[in-house]
């Protein structure tokens, strides 16, 4: 990776520029611009983001925007309101009030003297969801977004319900934003910190059983998801994903659905691409300056030609975990292109001949039983894998021994994937409530079995996700739901393993009753690749590192507890990140993380237990946040608890305790 320090243009930055809202609130901004743009105005590029740029994520900051400054744009920057060094309160995610925000700051900054007019809009995750977001309402200045790790369906592809079951990240999101909002501006910047704190940690809100309570696609979930109507998508949008994380599918959505979309998937975990793992690491930021400069300066480069879908095809390779890199090449062309179908049946003895059409079922016939131990998937991964500390998916043996699983014959040749699998089942539970999970390995001679993809469905949801129903134990339903994306190529000698469970913690929630479903029939319809082009990726560069001190070295630890007495089982993660200090402006910052998710034989018997702690410091100045929060559940309802506690020096300033309840209506 090459680190720039040289650029076209000299660029000079303002750390705390204020961006007044209709309300009166004041949102802090921190601004890369050619120093020359006064005279020459630029165009803007806008990120917009609750976590924090004096500290959060100054890191990955100071190597991006003052990237894209050196290349002849204003890069803005903005902490949301209720965050960071930005006055006013946050209520929830995606409100509203957010995205009338995010248009505000884009016509105010079109109107500055050193903008052109013009507006690009970025982000990752958070950012990466508020730029499609704005974009959809369309406001006139915004002419490009730059969309990373992000979904175009807030419900059934999200941290909260995948495919309509209740994710344990629905919980742990809650317990990281009622940690990471609990923090104080920087009394550097604003003189009146302690009365915005004060103020910012009375309207913390405890967002993890508002979340819980919406169990259908509803409203709530529809106001932001930008699939609800792809009419309205026309701002051009660049979408970047990772095969290492679960927002893959909105690549492939958005290209197949939003006519000049441009989609880059990778091998990446939840990360910008140009710092990701697994590698290869790419040239994001040319890239991303590629289409700023054809959208936003008019540049005829030939960015809005290039391949709709760009992704990397993985190769089979041992599991790990911890992967640094993954073998493997870039295949470049339309989001179909060279890819036919493959029908596979289901049968007692695997996966029988191709031959029968999409959705195939066949006669009904006795396929097995679904009755997974509780405790399986504990090598699914995270939701969204940040680094190498064991957070993607590890070997799938352990799991698909209990499991319900087709196999296929030994591979003669090797097989490439390339998009979603379709799973067609027809089968039966004998309790109301429950759900399935597909695995999609790829099973080596050693027996060693990687998850190529993944997807599930509440059966709730089997017919609408809109209009959930319990099921009726005993009748037999059929039902069909897409695996995730992939780009995949299977090696000769390995096979092809489909890996049936109703049981994936802490992925997924467990149903309140251990349930059997009987499978009667079905058929995996898998979309085979041919051919393709190809595509060379820039390579990755960035703007200088941050200058810091460390003061304590972070350490993280991953293990799964097991109880010889009770079987319980758990996982264990604490990440230590150490504390730092930021050398150009001496604020000192820590955090430490701490994750139980233990459960025993029965599904009412799981517990999810999360401690945070955020320190900051400045000479004589401390001040020290501590978010508590645990989740448990009954037959009917499920519980969710949360303490959050504040201290300046050794005072206690502010402690507030919550206990919600949920109705269990299709969870």
């Amino acid at each position: 990776m090459t680190v720039r320090s040289a650029f076209p243009f000299e660029v000079v930055e303002t750390e705390d520029m204020g961006i007044v809202m209709s309300d009166g609130v004041r949102l802090s901004a921190r601004v890369w611009m050619p120093r020359d743009a006064g005279m020459n105005p630029v165009p803007a590029v806008l990120e917009y983001i609750p976590y924090r740029k004096r500290d959060g994520t100054l890191p990955r900051d100071e190597m991006m925007h003052p990237y894209f400054a050196g290349h002849g744009y204003a890069a803005v920057r903005v902490d949301m309101r209720g965050n960071g060094d930005s006055e006013g309160l946050m209520t929830d995610e995606y409100t509203i009030q957010e995205l009338a925000d995010a248009c505000e700051v884009i016509e105010w900054l079109a109107a500055q003297p050193w903008c052109s007019g013009a507006v690009g809009m970025m982000g990752k995750s958070w950012g990466g969801f508020n730029c499609l977001q704005t974009a959809f309402l369309q406001p006139p200045a915004l002419k490009a977004v730059v969309s990373v790790c992000s979904t175009s369906d807030r419900f059934a592809d999200d941290i909260h319900y995948k495919g309509g079951c209740l994710l344990g990240e629905n919980f742990g999101w809650g317990a990281v934003m009622l940690s990471y909002s609990s923090r104080p501006p920087d009394p550097l910047l604003r003189p009146d910190w302690r009365e915005m704190w004060l103020a910012r940690l009375e309207a913390e809100p405890w967002l993890a059983p508002r979340w819980a309570e919406f169990q259908e696609k509803s409203d709530y979930w529809k106001h932001g998801s930008i699939g609800e109507d792809w009419a309205q998508n026309i701002v051009p949008i660049q979408v970047w994903g990772g095969w290492a994380d679960n927002y893959m599918n909105t690549v492939a959505k958005i290209v197949g659905n939003v006519p000049g979309a441009k989609g880059i998937v990778g091998p990446w975990v939840h990360q910008y691409p140009h710092t990701a793992v697994p590698g290869p690491k790419v040239g994001f930021l040319d890239e991303a300056l590629r289409w700023w400069d054809r959208w936003l300066k008019g540049v005829d480069n030939g960015a809005d030609a290039d391949p709709a879908y760009r992704v990397w095809m993985m190769e089979s390779e041992a599991p790990d975990a911890s992967a640094k890199a993954r073998a493997g090449r870039w295949v470049a062309g339309g989001l179909d292109e060279g890819v036919s179908r493959q029908v596979l049946r289901l049968t007692p003895g695997g996966f029988a001949p191709p031959g029968p059409p999409a959705g195939y079922l066949g006669k009904d016939e006795s396929l097995g039983v679904i009755a997974s131990p509780q405790h399986l998937g504990m090598d699914a991964g995270e939701f969204f894998p940040m680094g190498l500390n064991a957070e993607m998916p590890g070997d799938q043996a352990a799991d698909d021994a209990f499991s319900l699983c087709f196999d296929g014959s030994v591979l003669g040749e090797p097989l490439a994937l390339m998009g979603a699998a379709r799973l067609s089942l027809r089968l039966s539970s004998d309790k109301p409530l429950g759900f399935v999970v597909a695995r999609l390995c790829d099973v080596a001679p050693d027996g060693s079995s990687v998850r190529i993809a993944h997807g599930m469905l509440n059966l709730c949801h089997r017919d609408s996700m809109e209009e959930p129903s319990r099921l009726v134990p005993g009748q037999a339903y059929d039902l069909a739901f897409d695996l995730d994306q992939m780009a995949y190529r299977v090696a000769k000698g390995h096979h092809l393993r489909l890996a049936l469970s109703n049981a994936y913690w802490p992925f997924v929630w467990p149903s309140p009753e251990a349930g059997r479903l009987t499978v009667e029939a079905g058929s995996l319809d898998l979309p085979v690749h041919q051919g393709g082009g190809a595509w060379e990726p820039p390579p990755a560069q960035h703007a200088k590192p941050w200058a810091h001190e460390v003061l304590r070295p972070a350490k993280t630890t991953r293990k799964v507890e097991r109880d010889l007495i009770t079987g319980s089982r758990a996982m264990v993660v604490v990440d230590d990140l150490g504390d730092v200090k930021n050398l150009a402006h001496g604020l000192c910052t820590g955090e430490t993380m701490t994750e139980r998710w233990e459960i025993g034989e029965g599904p009412l018997s799981a517990v999810a237990t999360h401690t945070w702690e955020q320190r900051l410091s400045r000479g004589d100045w401390q001040v020290r946040t501590e978010a508590w929060a645990e989740m448990t559940a009954t037959a009917t309802h499920l519980r969710m608890r949360a303490r959050l506690v504040a201290h300046e020096g050794a005072v206690e300033v502010f402690r507030r305790d919550w206990d919600d309840t949920v109705e269990r209506r299709f969870v």
